[in-house]
């Protein structure tokens, strides 16, 4: 059976954007990247929200972009080999290979991605991985938190929702950010 991942970049105080959608502070810096594309490889699929999707769609097309560094080119393909599901109930056609669109998230249709596949799946957005959480799917949690407050914005997890979490892994980068790895346990 494959894990369900959920991984975000956020800030100390737990946004993924700040009050103005803004989450440029996250970008990471090539040391970060690379080991953000190492962590990702082993991903099968990714669940996206259509917003996240909107953002990550990007990497359909990074590689044709002038200038991109080694570890960018190497996210794009780990990120092209994925396949894609979009949950959205408004968006018409996917705008990359490997994706399909579906119209509602359902828990027992995950659970069944969940034991069938051979690769982990990775569940990405805040409001579709707030529906994974509440359903008891999401087996770990990934966070690389930037040293920085932003004050508000789009929070990386819901309200009222309450994990048991245990650390088994942690990383600090030299621009201060840091990685921890936590398995959701009952």
């Amino acid at each position: 059976m494959a894990k369900l991942i959920c991984t975000a970049i956020m800030s100390l105080d737990g946004y993924i954007a700040d009050e103005h959608g803004e989450f440029d502070w996250g970008a990471p810096d090539s040391e970060v990247h690379a080991f953000i594309n190492d962590l990702e490889r082993p991903i099968g699929t990714y669940l996206y929200g259509r917003r996240l999707y909107e953002v990550m769609v990007f990497w359909e097309t990074a590689p044709a972009q002038p200038n991109q560094p080694p570890p960018v080119l190497d996210y794009a393909k780990v990120w092209q080999a994925a396949d894609k599901i979009v949950y959205s109930t408004t968006l018409q056609t996917a705008s990359s290979a490997r994706t399909r669109i579906e119209r509602t998230f359902d828990p027992s249709a995950v659970r069944a991605m969940k034991d069938a596949a051979d690769r982990d799946l990775s569940i990405g957005g805040p409001a579709l991985a707030a529906h994974a959480f509440r359903a008891g799917l999401v087996d770990e949690v990934r966070l690389f938190v930037s040293p920085l407050t932003v004050g508000g914005g789009n929070p990386f997890l819901p309200d009222r929702l309450r994990l048991n979490l245990q650390l088994l892994d942690e990383c600090r980068f030299d621009n201060g950010v840091v990685y921890l790895q936590y398995r959701v346990t009952p």
